[in-house]
C-alpha cells in the first residue's frame, strides 16, 4: 500500500539535475538577488556615467571658462560618487547575505539527508560528504553573487550603447556588434571547462574524504604499522586531485586570457574609431573624453559576463555532486514516519491491529530467511528473554544485523515484528520498539554525559543504573571531571574498551523494548566482561527492570552466553542447536565455536 504524504512530495521536489539545483538556488533567494542586482546595477550605471559627467564638466566649465557651471557640475559629480559608493556597498551586502543564506540551506539539506530517520546510503567517504556540505555548497551558492554582477554588467553594456548612440551612432553600432562576438567566442570553451571542473571537484572531494578517513583511523593504522601504505595511498589521491585542479585552472586561465585578449582588441578598436571621429570633427573634446572613458569602462562588464562562464562551470560541477548525493537511497528500508510504505512492505500490514500499538516487549522472529550467507535461518526471540546468537561465520552475523537494522530484506523468507514484516513498520514506530547497537561505537565531541544521554532525559538514578550495568562507572570514576570529562571527536581520547562500555551504556540508557547488541564486549577484559554480563541481565531482566524487555546479543563471549536464557548456535547460515549455554557446551561443535 502506498500512501501519499508530504515527505513523498518533498522527495519529488528534489532537483534531479545540476541545472535544476542552480535554478532552485536562484529561485529560493530571488528577493535578495533582485535587490542586490538592482543596487549593483545602479553602481554600474554610476561607474559608466563618471566619464560622461567629466566630459560635461569639461564642455560646460573648462572649455567655456564659466566658474558657476564648473562648480555646479563639480557638485553633481561629487553627489554622483556618493550614490556610486553606497549603491555598491548595500548591493554587495545583500548579495553576500543571499550567498550565505543559500550556503546554509544547502549545508542543512545535505546534513538532513544524512541524518534523517531513514539515513542515507552514500557511496562516498565521510570526509567527502563533509566537502559536499562545505566547499560544494558554497560553490553552488556563489552563482548568486555572480548572477547579480552579470545582470549589472549586462545592463551596463546596454546603457553604454545607449549613451554612445547619443554621442555617435557608429560607436554604438560597434559596441552592439563587438560585445556579442566576444561573448560567443568565449562561450565555446564552456563544455570543456565544465568537465574539467567536475573532475576537479570529484578529485578534491576524494582526497578530503581519504584524509579524514585516515585521521579517524590513525590509531589502528599505527597499531598494524600501515602508516606508510596509508601515506602512499593519500599521495596518489592527492596527486590526482592536483592534476585535476591544474587541468581545470589551465582552462580557466585560457578562458580568462582569451577574454582579456579579445576585450583588449575590442576596446582598442572602440578607442581607435573614437579618435578618428574626433580628428574628423565628428566629436567634441568633451565627447571624446567621455567616449574614451566609456571604452575603458566597458572592460569591467565584459569581464563580469565572461567570468560567469568560469563560475557557472564550477557551480554546476558542485551542484552535480550534491544532486547525486541527495538522490542516494535510504539506509533503512522502513517507510517514512508519516506512513509511506516501503516497496517491499506487506500490503496488509497497515491493517494489522498490532500496528496500532506495540507491546512492552515485541515479538521478533525470522522464518526461513535467505540473505547473504544465511540459508534458511529460523529464529524466534520470545518477549522478555535474553537471547544469545553464536554465529560461527562472521558473515552470518553481518547478514543478520543488516536484516535487523531494516537495511536489507531477505531474498526468501520473512523477518517479522509483531507479526508484520519488519520493513513495513514506519521508521518512527520501529525506533520506539527496536534498537540495534552495532559492534562499532560512534562517539561525538562533547563530554561523557552528552555521549551517554544526548537529550539529557535520564535521572540521576537512571544514569547510575546504566553506568553500573555497563561497567562504565569505572570509566566515570577514573575521569578527573566525572561525567563532564571531555570526549574528543569520534572518541579518539578513549581506549577500545572504554568506547565499548560507553556505547553499551548509551544503548542501555535508551531502554528499548527490544535491544539487539553485536559483540558489545570484545575489547573488554574477562573480569569486566563478567560484570557486564551480570549487569546487563540484572538491568533488563532482573529485579531492576522497569518493564518487560527483550535482549538479543550476537556474540561468542562465554560470559554473556552463560547469562543468556537461551542460546542459538548458527552454522552455515542455519540454526543448528538451541538451548542453555551449560547444555550446549557439551557439544564439540559448539565448544569449538565458542572457545576457539
Amino acid at each position: 500500500m502506498t500512501v501519499d504524504s508530504s515527505s513523498a512530495a518533498r522527495r519529488t521536489e528534489l532537483p534531479s539535475t545540476s541545472g535544476a539545483l542552480l535554478r532552485r538556488t536562484v529561485r529560493r533567494q530571488r528577493g535578495r538577488v533582485a535587490g542586490s542586482a538592482a543596487l549593483v546595477t545602479v553602481w554600474q550605471i554610476a561607474e559608466l556615467m563618471v566619464p560622461v559627467l567629466i566630459g560635461v564638466v569639461i564642455e560646460r566649465g573648462v572649455v567655456t571658462g564659466e566658474v558657476d557651471q564648473m562648480l555646479l557640475w563639480g557638485g553633481v559629480l561629487a553627489l554622483h560618487f556618493v550614490v556610486l559608493s553606497y549603491s555598491y556597498r548595500f548591493g554587495a551586502r545583500w548579495g553576500f547575505r543571499a550567498l550565505q543564506a543559500e550556503s546554509h540551506a544547502l549545508r542543512t539539506e545535505v546534513s538532513a539527508h544524512m541524518l534523517s530517520p531513514r539515513g542515507a546510503r552514500p557511496d562516498r567517504l565521510p570526509g567527502d560528504v563533509l566537502a559536499l556540505a562545505t566547499a560544494d555548497a558554497e560553490s553552488v551558492a556563489t552563482v548568486l553573487r555572480q548572477l547579480t554582477f552579470t545582470v549589472a554588467g549586462g545592463v551596463g553594456l546596454l546603457v553604454s550603447a545607449a549613451v554612445l548612440a547619443a554621442i555617435d551612432v557608429v560607436l554604438a553600432a560597434l559596441v552592439l556588434v563587438g560585445v556579442p562576438l566576444v561573448l560567443a567566442v568565449t562561450q565555446g570553451a564552456a563544455p570543456r571547462l565544465t568537465r574539467r571542473s567536475e573532475a576537479r571537484q570529484e578529485a578534491l572531494g576524494g582526497a578530503t574524504g581519504l584524509a579524514a578517513d585516515f585521521v579517524r583511523g590513525l590509531r589502528p593504522l599505527k597499531g598494524i604499522g600501515a602508516e606508510d601504505h596509508a601515506l602512499a595511498r593519500y599521495r596518489r589521491q592527492s596527486r590526482q586531485a592536483a592534476d585535476a585542479s591544474i587541468g581545470a585552472a589551465g582552462w580557466e586561465g585560457a578562458v580568462q586570457g582569451l577574454t582579456a585578449g579579445l576585450s583588449g582588441l575590442f576596446l582598442a578598436a572602440v578607442a581607435l574609431v573614437a579618435g578618428l571621429r574626433a580628428l574628423d570633427g565628428g566629436l567634441g573634446i568633451g565627447e571624446f573624453v567621455a567616449v574614451v572613458g566609456i571604452s575603458q569602462f566597458l572592460g569591467e562588464p565584459l569581464r563580469m559576463l565572461t567570468y560567469l562562464l568560469t563560475q557557472v562551470a564550477q557551480s554546476r560541477a558542485s551542484a552535480a555532486r550534491i544532486v547525486s548525493f541527495l538522490a542516494t537511497p535510504p539506509l533503512v528500508l522502513a517507510p517514512d514516519p508519516d506512513g509511506v510504505t516501503a516497496e517491499n512492505a506487506d500490503p496488509g500490514a497497515a491493517a494489522d491491529p498490532a500496528l496500532r500499538g506495540p507491546r512492552a516487549a515485541p515479538d521478533l522472529r525470522l522464518e526461513a530467511v535467505h540473505h547473504g550467507s544465511l540459508a534458511g535461518l529460523d529464529l524466534v526471540f520470545e518477549p522478555g528473554r535474553l537471547v544469545a546468537v553464536v554465529a560461527e561465520d562472521p558473515s552470518d552475523a553481518a547478514a543478520l544485523m543488516a536484516l535487523l537494522r531494516a537495511e536489507a530484506v531477505p531474498t526468501h523468507g520473512s523477518v517479522l515484528l509483531e507479526g508484520a514484516v519488519l520493513t513495513s513498520w514506519p521508521v518512527d514506530r520501529l525506533q520506539e520498539m527496536l534498537l540495534v547497537a552495532d559492534h562499532h561505537v560512534d562517539l561525538f565531541e562533547g563530554t561523557l554525559l552528552t555521549n551517554l544521554d544526548p537529550r539529557g532525559e535520564l535521572s540521576d538514578d537512571g544514569l547510575r543504573r546504566v553506568l553500573t550495568a555497563s561497567a562504565a562507572d569505572q570509566l566515570v570514576s577514573a575521569a578527573g571531571a566525572g561525567l563532564a570529562e571531555p570526549v574528543g571527536a569520534d572518541g579518539t581520547t578513549l581506549s577500545g574498551g572504554q568506547r565499548q562500555r560507553l556505547g553499551l551504556a548509551r544503548a542501555l540508557a535508551a531502554d528499548a523494548p527490544l535491544l539487539v547488541l553485536h559483540d558489545p564486549t570484545t575489547a573488554i577484559d574477562a573480569v569486566t566482561e563478567t560484570m557486564v554480563a551480570e549487569g546487563l541481565w540484572r538491568l533488563r531482566h532482573g529485579p531492576e527492570r522497569t518493564a518487560e524487555r527483550t535482549t538479543v546479543v550476537v556474540t561468542g563471549s562465554p560470559a554473556l552466553l552463560a547469562r543468556a536464557d537461551v542460546v542459538v548456535h548458527v552454522r552455515g547460515g542455519r540454526a543448528v542447536a538451541t538451548g542453555r549455554h551449560a547444555v550446549l557446551v557439551s557439544s564439540a561443535d559448539y565448544r569449538e565455536a565458542v572457545l576457539r
